[in-house]
């Protein structure tokens, strides 16, 4: 099966890379609507920015960015279960999530290991699909995580060094083995050090690389910016592979 490519967007003032872009939630949809043109086979949306330094926020400050996209997207574009492009919502708080399912998401996307037991039942609870981090599977085989389907990210970026992060590149295939693998690499430090390049939304070349690598090592999904180009690089390799 060909690895789907997730297009994010940051309803934030303060992400790293496009922070405010897309802050209003008419902002927001246009991207949403934009990135399914472009190809994008899920949208992932998040409302808190996860650079070095930024400030966490409540749980309540997250659910007023989100929720008026999810209300404004109802019935404006194929998404949830209207359509065919499922929505995912990244955060770590419980309360979010339950509100986002409710309004139509079928995905949660968890950063945090310590909440994805309360994800858990809550998506067992409404048919929804969850993203964990992989550090908390450990050695627990994901058969034994319920009836939940999972994603297993390995979390590019978080607190790691420049070779840690090579490490859990070179680690896909074998994560692959365990179970569904999403890689969120896109304009990480990583590419930067690995390309040199120090402006911001210069990387593109080294984004695709890390898109690659990721969909020829076995990941079902990539978590990118640039969906088009992505799911352009994405074709070719899946033609070329057979």
């Amino acid at each position: 099966m060909a690895c789907k490519v997730m297009g994010i967007v940051n309803v934030t003032p303060d992400s790293f890379s496009d922070g405010g872009k897309y802050f209003s939630p008419e902002e927001a949809v246009r991207r949403i609507k934009n990135l399914i043109a472009d190809g994008a086979d899920i949208i992932d949306i998040g409302a808190e920015s996860t650079k070095p330094g930024a400030v966490p926020l409540s749980w309540d400050e997250e659910w007023s960015r989100l929720e008026p996209v999810l209300t404004l997207l109802k019935g404006t574009v194929p998404v949830g279960g209207m359509g065919t492009v499922p929505i995912s919502i990244d955060t770590y708080h419980p309360e979010t999530a339950e509100r986002a399912i409710a309004l139509g998401a079928k995905i949660i996307n968890c950063v945090y290991e310590g909440t994805v037991p309360d994800m858990l039942r809550i998506c067992a609870k409404n048919e929804a699909e969850l993203v964990i981090p992989a550090k908390f599977l450990g050695t627990v085989p994901v058969e034994r995580l319920g009836s939940v389907p999972v994603y297993i990210d390995p979390m590019i970026g978080f607190g790691t060094t420049r070779e840690e992060d090579l490490e859990l590149l070179r680690s896909i295939p074998e994560l692959a083995k365990r179970g569904r693998v999403l890689v969120g690499a896109s304009r990480k430090r990583i590419v930067k050090k690995l390309t040199g390049e120090k402006m911001t939304g210069k990387n593109l070349g080294g984004n695709l690389g890390v898109s690659v690598w990721a969909a020829m090592n076995g990941a079902s999904v990539v978590r990118v910016h640039d969906v088009k180009e992505t799911v352009q690089a994405i074709k070719v390799i899946e033609a070329l592979k057979g």
